[in-house]
């Protein structure tokens, strides 16, 4: 009964550590923020974004491709995604972020590619 009881006390630990690892990392700072204000509401994989402001960063940037989309405070979590990392088109002018996929009328358009402001590499979203 003892065995059994430690061996339930070490798990849970575990388990706590790892949600406590998981959750401070998914939480940190957004690096390389781009501050975006849409008129009318856009889509992302699984979320509408309404008219507003949104910060658009990299959640992981040093080994995953992950984008998260915040409210423009940050206290807010939108979306937090895997996107494929794409080069930055030659002819895209430097102030264009975001480019825009196909949508069915009526529905908000789905946000395809967002190209950070400082990189040459842009994130495409995964549509399922």
């Amino acid at each position: 009964m003892g065995y059994r009881k430690s061996v339930l006390i070490a798990g849970a630990v575990a388990i706590a550590a790892l949600v406590t690892t998981v959750s401070s990392q998914a939480w940190s700072p957004l690096t390389r923020p781009n501050y975006l204000t849409f008129n009318k509401s856009v889509a992302l994989p699984g979320v509408v974004l309404g008219a507003g402001s949104y910060t658009f960063g990299l959640a992981d940037p040093g080994t995953l491709d992950i984008v998260r989309v915040t409210s423009r405070d940050g206290k807010l979590v939108y979306f937090t995604g895997f996107t494929r990392r794409v080069s930055r088109p030659q002819n895209l002018p430097n102030g264009k972020t975001i480019m825009f996929g196909e949508a069915v009328t009526g529905s908000a358009p789905p946000i395809a590619i967002w190209y950070p402001l400082d990189g040459a590499d842009g994130h495409e979203f995964i549509y399922r």
